[in-house]
C-alpha cells in the first residue's frame, strides 16, 4: 500500500464544521491529517523521460523553496466545510528561507543572514483578486517556521491563499516571493456511501459537465475538480475502496450543481461507496471496514460533512439478510454520528431501484423488505430522508442509466434543500396513507403528498404492481379503479382477515410505478397491514 507524500497533511483548523469558532488556541490546534500538492510525479502520473529529468534535478538540489513555503493547511481545489455562522477557520503553517539572486544569467542563488523577516498571507477571490481576507502578519516561530489563522473565511469562493515576505537589508533581488494555493472554497462537503449505485456505473453517455466549484476529494486523497467517474482510483492511496473495474457516471456531480447554483458557494464530494457492498461492512457491528476506511478518508482533512448521500440495499438481497436492514443501518447511522461527533448528521437516501437477473420469490421478498426498511428508516430515524428509483432506467441488468443518475442527483438535492438547509421545497414522495379493505376482495389505497392526481399509466390490472398477501398466500388485482389520491383494487379471490399490501416491491416491479403526475413515483412499500372499513 502507497503511504502519503512526506507527511504533509490540511485541514480547517478547528473543526469550523461544528463550531464555527477559532481563536487560534492551543485546544484547537487538535492533530488532525493534513495534505498539499505532494511531488510533481505523483501529480501527473507521467513516468516517461521528463518526469525522471525532473527526479534528477530535485536530487541535484533544484528543490524551489525559496521565499515562503506552505507545508500545511490547504490543498489546491480543497473546499472546508463551513461552520453554523458560514464561514471556515483556516490555520497555515509553513517555513521561509532567506536568499539573495544574482545578477547575472543564469540565476544563483546564495543565502543571507538571518534578518529580522516579516511573512503576510491573504485571502483573495480568484476571479477578481481582491481580497477576502486582507493581507495580515503571521506568527514568525524559531527556525525559519511561520504560522497563521484565519479565523473567520466566509462561504464561497473560488478563493486564492497567497504568502509573500520581507526582511531587513533586502533589495530589489532579494527573494520575497510566497507559495500559492489555487482554486480552494468554503462551503458544504458531502460523504457518498454505499454501494455500486452510489459509487455509479453507468457508461452511456450524458452531458453533465465539470463545473468550478463542485470538487472531489479523489482516493489519492487530493482534492480536485470533480469530473465523472468521481471515484476513479488512479495513484490511490485510500484502498479500502479500491474499484478492480472502473466505475462510470454517478448522481452527484449533478447532486452538487444543483445545491452550489442554488445556495451560491462551493460544494465537495468524498466518494467512499464500493460496488458489491452489504451492510455490514458498512457497519462497525459487524465488519465495518468500509465505514473505517470512510472515517480515514474524511480524517485526511478534518472533515465533519453536511450530509452522508447514501445508496446501497441490493447486496442483502443475495445475503439473505433483508430482515434487519432497518435495525443494522440504524446502527451505521448511530455509530458514523458518534464517530463525527454530530448528532444531527443528515443522511439522505435513495430506495432500491429495480434488477432484472435472476428474480425469484425468495429475492422478490427479500428486496421487498429492504424497500420497506429504507421507507422505515425516513419515518423512525431522525434526520434521514428517502426518496425513489424504482421509476429510472437502468443501463445494465441493475445499474441505473446515466439519465437516471440525473433524475436520482435532482430527487436528492430537493432533499438536501429541504433536510439540510430549511427551504420549503416539496421533495416528498407519495406512499400509502391508509389500506381499507372495502368488500371482500377490495381494497382502496389512499397516497399521501398527491399534489396533481394520481397516474397508474392506464396499464392493464395484471401489470399494476400491486399484491396482497394473506394466510393463502399473494393475490394478484383483476381490476382497479383511480381516483385523484387514491386506487381501489379488486383482487382475484377474497382476502383473509390478516391481509397486507405490497407496492412496487418484487426485484423488477414493472415499468408502471403509479406516480403522482408532474412530480414523481410512489415508494415501494411491502406488508403494509389492510385494515377492516
Amino acid at each position: 500500500m502507497k503511504k502519503p507524500w512526506n507527511g504533509f497533511w490540511g485541514a480547517a483548523c478547528c473543526g469550523a464544521g461544528r463550531t464555527g469558532r477559532c481563536g487560534g488556541s492551543t485546544a484547537c490546534m487538535r492533530r488532525a491529517r493534513w495534505t498539499t500538492c505532494g511531488p510533481w510525479r505523483a501529480r501527473t502520473g507521467m513516468s516517461d523521460g521528463r518526469a525522471g529529468d525532473l527526479d534528477k534535478k530535485k536530487k541535484r538540489g533544484y528543490r524551489m523553496d525559496y521565499g515562503v513555503t506552505i507545508t500545511r493547511g490547504a490543498a489546491p481545489w480543497q473546499i472546508f466545510q463551513q461552520g453554523p455562522d458560514g464561514t471556515a477557520c483556516i490555520r497555515l503553517e509553513g517555513k521561509y528561507h532567506l536568499v539573495h539572486l544574482s545578477q547575472e544569467l543564469p540565476l544563483q542563488f546564495s543565502a543571507v543572514p538571518h534578518a529580522k523577516t516579516t511573512v503576510k498571507a491573504r485571502v483573495a477571490l480568484e476571479s477578481t483578486g481582491e481580497s477576502v481576507v486582507p493581507w495580515t502578519e503571521c506568527t514568525v516561530l524559531d527556525s525559519e517556521n511561520w504560522t497563521i489563522t484565519f479565523p473567520r473565511v466566509p462561504a464561497g469562493g473560488l478563493y486564492r491563499i497567497e504568502t509573500y515576505m520581507d526582511y531587513e537589508g533586502w533589495d530589489g533581488l532579494s527573494c520575497t516571493r510566497g507559495d500559492m494555493v489555487h482554486n480552494v472554497g468554503v462551503g458544504d462537503v458531502f460523504v457518498i456511501a454505499g454501494q455500486s449505485n452510489a459509487a455509479g456505473r453507468a457508461k452511456n453517455p450524458v452531458a453533465d459537465d465539470p463545473e468550478l466549484g463542485v470538487h472531489v476529494l479523489r482516493t489519492s486523497a487530493r482534492w480536485e475538480l470533480a469530473t465523472h467517474p468521481l471515484g476513479e482510483t488512479t495513484n490511490a492511496l485510500h484502498v479500502g475502496h479500491y474499484e478492480n473495474h472502473n466505475p462510470g457516471h454517478s448522481p452527484w456531480l449533478h447532486f452538487a450543481k444543483r445545491l452550489k447554483r442554488e445556495l451560491g458557494y462551493p460544494i465537495g464530494l468524498v466518494p467512499c461507496a464500493y460496488g458489491g457492498a452489504p451492510l455490514r461492512w458498512w457497519n462497525p457491528e459487524e465488519n465495518g471496514a468500509l465505514f473505517t476506511n470512510m472515517l480515514e478518508m474524511l480524517a485526511d482533512y478534518d472533515i465533519h460533512p453536511k450530509a452522508v448521500l447514501w445508496y446501497q440495499g441490493e447486496a442483502e438481497g443475495y445475503e439473505d439478510s433483508a430482515q434487519t436492514y432497518l435495525e443494522r443501518f440504524a446502527a451505521f447511522v448511530r455509530h458514523t454520528r458518534a464517530a463525527l461527533g454530530q448528532p444531527e448528521l443528515p443522511f439522505l437516501t435513495v430506495q432500491l431501484n429495480r434488477c432484472m437477473e435472476g428474480p425469484s420469490e425468495k429475492l422478490d421478498r427479500q428486496w421487498g423488505m429492504v424497500r420497506e426498511a429504507q421507507r422505515q428508516a425516513w419515518h423512525t430515524l431522525e434526520h434521514v430522508t428517502v426518496v425513489p428509483a424504482a421509476d429510472l432506467a437502468l443501463y445494465d441488468f441493475i445499474h441505473n442509466a446515466s439519465e437516471g443518475n440525473l433524475v436520482v442527483g435532482e430527487r436528492c438535492a430537493r432533499a438536501a434543500m429541504a433536510e439540510c438547509y430549511g427551504r420549503d421545497v416539496d421533495w416528498m414522495a407519495p406512499e400509502p396513507e391508509s389500506v381499507v379493505q372495502t368488500a371482500p376482495d377490495t381494497v382502496t389505497v389512499r397516497f399521501s403528498r398527491i399534489r396533481n392526481w394520481l397516474n397508474p399509466f392506464g396499464v392493464p390490472a395484471a401489470l399494476l404492481p400491486f399484491e396482497a398477501e394473506d394466510a393463502q398466500g399473494l393475490a394478484a388485482p383483476k381490476a382497479y379503479e383511480t381516483g385523484t389520491d387514491s386506487l381501489t383494487i379488486t383482487f382475484e379471490r377474497p382476502l383473509g382477515a390478516d391481509a397486507r399490501l405490497h407496492g412496487a416491491w418484487r426485484m423488477n416491479p414493472g415499468a408502471a410505478i403509479p406516480s403522482d403526475c408532474m412530480r414523481m413515483p410512489m415508494l415501494s412499500f411491502y406488508g403494509v397491514p389492510v385494515e377492516q372499513g
